[in-house]
């Protein structure tokens, strides 16, 4: 008994050492410090940065710091800037990368020149030291880009250019690190910034050129292996990092810049995104967090004035010169108040590159111990202001655009919106399925619903249990993604009733069917189940094929028919293909006519979509395929179809997917319905009068005079 006591007290001898204790003591507190000071309206991060001050070697040495608590802070340090680089809007960021880059210079230089000052004149240190320190000041690490993740207002303009300011001033002032080491040792010749400039071209072709190349090339050979290829980002990130360190930067660069060579090739709304963001968030990002806590040592404050007077001088002129340079960024750019602010707490955490500055610095002689602890308490201090800041703003940013953007969602009917997906055959569908939920809009209160239809026969109810059955693997790949799936197996005479009859029931506003196979009738695509679904119902309708995994395509083509901007779905569709743009990080070449493309623009103004959209003017639909010089194999295209005896309706329309389907075998494509007006807006006098006839005259009237046409520039040739 005694030596089951003394085991005991050895295994919770402080500080603790037995890994499994230990492991379990973090968790705990990653469980507990978020939920308990939520209550209080703290952020759940400072709750992380406090557990581990408190936990620390310099609060009740809980823990001490050891090799498997640096590498799981490593790893979190390296999670965030890697999702930070894979969560930035690449179309937002391209369409701002001046203001990145003005922002990058404000917050570099406007600390600098505040920081230089006061640590030479003020604290009385020599032109290394006061040049090193004062570069920290330039420096951010984005702690507080998690809450931007987490209230979902990644995608904000404001948020965009701090990223991406983020990574201009900590290259450069980890260059600088670089630069004044090498002046300390007396290295600072040619070739230190041969070997430099070398060194950091050859890290850029690999990330940019070779891993997305490496990448497309693994998802596509791999598509069903789903854990496969989380394992595989995940050696991207470490390996991207490990080439930053040899290129001679910080590893934090190294795992941004495979956020941004992953970007295109992880849409935001899939599985394998919220792989990431769930395991990042849930564990490698507290880790660093707790780690961060760790390092400061409270009680330097009580060792005497000086170290009162630096770390109260640090910590102000790093938020100072971090606020002017969101104040003077704000001003160029006539940005809102919460805008100002929450690029001020992005911007305004000091923790990875600070400490890797000052580390380095105290290590060479360079700086001293006060400024070692001093930067200690900044971190701090910087840690709890950003995170205050960026959730107070970002909640603010949250009710400020659901403001502007409510009657737009109420128009688009966006906010309840509902997707019917019927499943036919097994091919294909896990494609329609990620594409179904990419598209999907996620404010919507209503789930997917996932249909299948049975025939109503003598074992129509055995088939019903066994259709559920298979259509749980589809809702197990939909919950991945996080999105609400609503399962659905019917009994009705045919396929196309039973879909029919469920979108009326469930009061879908879209439907999304799989391509039909060709039966061979008068060689036409459209086949009697989708022709009859078409005439029987007035929703939004999708037909696609996907011949490659939604992340591998480079472009999106649409071909919109005259008059298309009359039809009521013309803002829905316009919106999914604007969302599934945004979604692969890819650009939309839209060929349309003059008035077509005032109206997509119109659209694209009041709804502010970042995706990037060009024009290209077409009006030739008799010689359609004149497209196919503009359209390469990664392309995936889409036609803006229209239902007989609707207003953008043209003959031609009706041979144009059998067409697509011939002429383009390896491009994924779709044809788009759009939702029509329902029979509640036909005056009722003219409900008897069937157009069909005359528009059957009309059409034959047309290729009669088509035939007539070429009969006579026959006999003008010869």
């Amino acid at each position: 008994m005694i030596d089951f006591f003394h085991h005991l007290m050895q295994e919770f001898e402080l500080p603790l050492k037995n890994p499994v204790l230990v492991f379990s003591l973090i968790l705990l507190i990653i469980l507990l410090s978020p939920i308990l000071l939520r209550r209080i309206n703290i952020p759940g991060i400072i709750g992380l940065i406090i557990s581990g001050v408190i936990i620390g070697p310099h609060g009740l040495n809980i823990l001490a710091k050891n090799s498997a608590i640096d590498l799981f802070s490593t790893i979190g340090l390296l999670y965030i800037m890697f999702i930070a680089g894979l969560e930035l809007d690449l179309n937002e960021f391209r369409a701002n990368r001046n203001k990145s880059l003005l922002f990058g210079l404000f917050t570099f230089i406007i600390p600098l020149g505040i920081g230089y000052p006061v640590c030479f004149y003020l604290l009385g240190y020599d032109f290394n030291a006061s040049f090193l320190t004062s570069s920290m000041f330039a420096t951010h690490t984005l702690v507080a880009y998690p809450i931007v993740s987490k209230l979902g207002t990644s995608k904000n303009q404001a948020v965009a250019i701090t990223v991406g300011g983020t990574i201009l001033t900590d290259t450069a002032v980890l260059i600088i690190l670089a630069i004044i080491m090498g002046n300390s040792q007396g290295n600072l010749n040619a070739e230190f910034w041969i070997r430099l400039g070398v060194s950091l071209t050859i890290f850029s072709l690999i990330m940019f050129l070779l891993i997305p190349r490496i990448a497309k090339w693994f998802f596509q050979k791999l598509e069903s292996e789903k854990h496969s290829h989380y394992i595989f980002v995940l050696s991207v990130v470490f390996f991207a990092a490990f080439l930053a360190e040899v290129a001679g930067v910080e590893a934090i660069i190294g795992a941004f810049i495979a956020g941004l060579a992953l970007n295109k090739l992880i849409p935001h709304s899939s599985a394998l995104m919220n792989r990431i963001e769930f395991i990042g968030n849930s564990l490698f990002i507290p880790f660093f967090l707790i780690s961060v806590g760790m390092l400061v040592d409270v009680r330097v404050l009580l060792s005497g004035p000086m170290a009162w007077v630096v770390a109260a001088s640090l910590s102000v002129v790093a938020l100072t010169g971090k606020w002017l340079a969101a104040a003077f960024t704000q001003l160029i750019f006539r940005y809102s108040t919460s805008q100002r602010q929450l690029i001020f707490g992005l911007s305004g955490a000091h923790a990875a590159a600070t400490l890797a500055i000052i580390l380095v610095g105290y290590d060479a002689g360079i700086l001293d111990e006060n400024i070692l602890n001093g930067t200690i308490i900044l971190i701090l201090v910087t840690c709890i202001v950003a995170s205050f800041v960026t959730e107070k703003a970002a909640r603010k940013i949250i009710v400020e655009s659901e403001d502007n953007q409510d009657s737009l969602i109420k128009q688009n009917g966006t906010s309840n919106e509902h997707i019917l997906f019927p499943i036919a055959n097994v091919a294909n569908m896990e494609k329609l399925l990620e594409f179904a939920i990419l598209i999907k809009e996620k404010k919507s209160a209503n789930p997917l619903s996932i249909l299948t239809v049975v025939s109503n026969n003598n074992e129509a109810e055995i088939n019903v249990l066994k259709a559920r059955t298979k259509l749980e693997n589809y809702a197990i790949q939909a919950s991945a993604s996080e999105t609400k799936v609503n399962i659905i197996a019917t009994i009705d005479h045919n396929a196309a009733s039973g879909i029919t009859r469920i979108s009326r029931e469930i009061m879908a506003d879209l439907i999304i069917l799989g391509w039909p196979k060709r039966t061979g009738f008068m060689d036409k695509l459209i086949g009697e189940k989708v022709d009859h679904i078409l005439k029987n119902t007035d929703k939004s309708i999708f037909i696609s094929l996907l011949e490659k995994p939604l992340a591998v395509h480079k472009k999106i083509i649409v071909a919109v028919p005259p008059l298309a901007e009359h039809e009521k779905g013309f803002e829905h569709w316009l919106g999914k293909v604007a969302k599934l743009a945004q979604e692969l990080t890819i650009p939309v070449q839209l060929y349309c006519n003059d008035v077509t493309k005032k109206a997509v623009e119109k659209v694209l103004k009041i709804t502010r979509i970042s995706a990037a959209f060009s024009f290209t003017f077409f009006s030739d639909w008799d010689d359609f395929l004149i497209l196919a010089r503009h359209i390469q194999e990664d392309d995936l295209v889409i036609l803006v179809s229209a239902r007989k005896g609707t207003l953008s309706h043209i003959p031609i329309l009706e041979n144009l997917p059998g067409k697509l389907e011939k002429y383009f075998p390896l491009n994924s494509l779709l044809i788009i319905y759009p939702q029509q007006f329902s029979n509640s807006h036909v005056i009722e006098r003219f409900e008897d009068i069937n157009a069909e006839p005359l528009s059957k005259g009309i059409e034959t009237i047309q290729k009669i005079g088509k035939g007539l046409g070429s009969i006579f520039k026959k006999e003008i040739s010869e």
